[in-house]
């Protein structure tokens, strides 16, 4: 991770002030940085407003990019906090943009305050309250989807502001397609035996990123780091990479990421919390997409997503095919055993070498543990088999057993 100087977060809290001076008319102060993290290229912090000749919040977070960074995710960044700003206050999914400069690659948000991360909510283990928020978690969702539909048009004319390219890049979707097309080679060196029924399903949601019958507005990101609770509700948090897409697939993400970090105390309860999140969701999307009041339907089209993101977090994991996300080895546990692959296997999704896209996001669907990937397996396979997908929930349960088999027996 980029550690943050000091004098760096001055600089940025410097060119937030004289950003928001010129807004404003005369001048703001700005005052006690807190360095929040980020994503390793960003710099956040959070200041506390002291000379305000407007309306402003009493505490601003502050979003910078360096200047040698690619500015296209940047620019889209903006472009999502710009079209979610302008909905209704109920709908908004996330923080305000107060301000923005895109030459100078910085954004001024409000403070979404302290309230508790997705994260620390399922650490806790206590089922009442998990079941809870992840329920709001869907609900939240569903809210963001609903209010957006038919929004593409505007969204996309705030995109065309960037840099040229911005408006055709999403990551995932590049992803995604490239995990599909490494499908044979690397279940070849699993031993498993791909179905149609497989084949069909991936090749369907590798198309939703640009179709779809119920496109609406993503953040990208909305595993559990990304999601906090205030007392305004469900917060998202990072809008890198926003844009629209079926929203199937925003639901089955966060099902994926959420069962990830269930503690053992909950692992009796994922099948329950993944109904609540589904349910939740599905109650404010039905007046708009009638046809996800079918349960049989519904579960169909979340499966196949969920399909999707089980298989790109595997084919990242696998030789060769997680070089966009660049691991941070410290975060392999060093007490599982990685048994090698076959070294002669052709890197079938066609990632780029770390640095040369400017993409190092750190997805929730990544991740460095091979018990995670085996548990996404299991618990697909079960949703499969009570959505009536024999073939998905055969495969599944197949992968599942090679990892388990590869990685820890």
């Amino acid at each position: 991770m980029t550690v943050i100087t000091e004098s760096r977060i001055i600089s940025v809290v410097r060119a937030a002030e004289s950003l928001l001076s010129q807004r404003a008319g005369s001048s703001v102060v700005l005052d006690d940085p807190e360095d929040l993290g980020g994503s390793g290229r960003t710099t956040v912090v959070r200041v506390r407003v002291a000379q305000n000749p407007l309306s402003l919040d009493r505490s601003l977070v502050i979003k910078a990019l360096p200047e040698h960074e690619d500015p296209k995710a940047f620019h889209r960044e903006i472009a999502s906090y710009k079209y979610a700003t302008a909905l209704p206050n109920e709908s908004r999914p996330g923080p305000q943009l107060i301000a923005s400069d895109p030459d100078l690659r910085i954004m001024v948000l409000s403070d979404l305050g302290h309230g508790r991360s997705m994260p620390e909510i399922l650490d806790t283990g206590d089922p009442v309250e998990t079941s809870r928020a992840v329920s709001a978690w869907g609900q939240a969702l569903g809210r963001m989807h609903a209010a957006t539909v038919g929004g593409e048009v505007d969204f996309l004319a705030l995109v065309r502001r960037g840099p040229s390219g911005t408006e055709g890049r999403d990551i995932l979707r590049d992803e995604a397609r490239r995990s599909v097309e490494s499908l044979p080679g690397h279940a070849a060196a699993l031993g498993v035996e791909v179905p149609p029924r497989v084949v069909e399903a991936l090749e369907t949601a590798a198309t939703l990123f640009d179709e779809g019958e119920h496109r609406a507005f993503s953040p990208s990101d909305v595993g559990p780091e990304n999601i906090m609770l205030n007392d305004e509700g469900v917060q998202f948090m990072d809008y890198e990479w926003g844009g629209f897409r079926d929203a199937t697939l925003d639901i089955a993400y966060a099902v994926v990421t959420m069962t990830a970090q269930l503690p053992p105390r909950l692992a009796s309860h994922a099948t329950d919390l993944e109904v609540s999140m589904v349910d939740a969701w599905r109650s404010e999307v039905n007046p708009i997409w009638p046809t996800l009041a079918h349960e049989r339907e519904m579960q169909r089209k979340v499966l196949v997503a969920r399909l999707l993101w089980v298989w790109l977090s595997t084919a990242w994991m696998l030789p060769g095919g997680a070089d966009l996300i660049d691991p941070d080895p410290s975060e392999v546990d060093a007490s599982v055993e990685m048994a090698p692959f076959d070294p002669g296997l052709e890197n079938s999704a066609g990632a780029p070498e770390p640095g040369t896209t400017g993409f190092t996001h750190d997805w929730a669907l990544h991740t460095n543990d091979p018990r995670v990937l085996v548990g996404r397996w299991t618990d697909l396979a079960a949703a499969a088999s009570r959505a009536g997908e024999d073939e998905v929930s055969a495969f599944a349960s197949a992968t599942g057993a090679a990892l388990q088999r590869i990685w820890l027996a």
